[in-house]
């Protein structure tokens, strides 16, 4: 069992920044492809982001793509998304997840660990 915890949630303004943070107590994000996902009440959990085991390799969903940047801290165990010009639209509870797939997986079904999730509210 993984145990995720994702934090830095917050509400902010049209065209603010904003860093979210995951951490998996006890066991290395690099044993597993990492993620964030973002769901609105009533609709499907959406992928946002994701970066391969090393780091080496990132993808990200187009409505996010240049804004969004999903990275690593090995020494500090943490993965990341630096969220940049938030828009309305990314209102959203983002969490984060991890795989044991190498494929760079965009489907919430490939990934075995959740966590909780951190509210992003962006006010126009």
């Amino acid at each position: 069992q993984v145990y995720l915890v994702d934090s830095g949630g917050g509400s902010v303004q049209s065209g603010d920044p904003l860093r979210l943070s995951c951490v998996a107590p006890g066991r290395p994000v690099t044993n597993y492809g990492m993620a964030w996902f973002r769901q609105v009440e009533g609709k499907e959990r959406e992928f946002v982001a994701v970066i391969s085991k090393n780091g080496d390799r990132t993808k990200y969903a187009e409505s996010v793509n240049g804004r969004f940047t999903i990275s690593r801290d090995i020494a500090a165990n943490t993965l990341s998304l630096q969220m940049n010009d938030l828009k309305p639209e990314d209102t959203a509870l983002y969490l984060c997840a991890a795989t044991v797939r190498l494929d760079l997986p965009t489907v919430r079904y490939d990934y075995s660990y959740w966590g909780r999730g951190t509210q992003v509210t962006v006010s126009s």
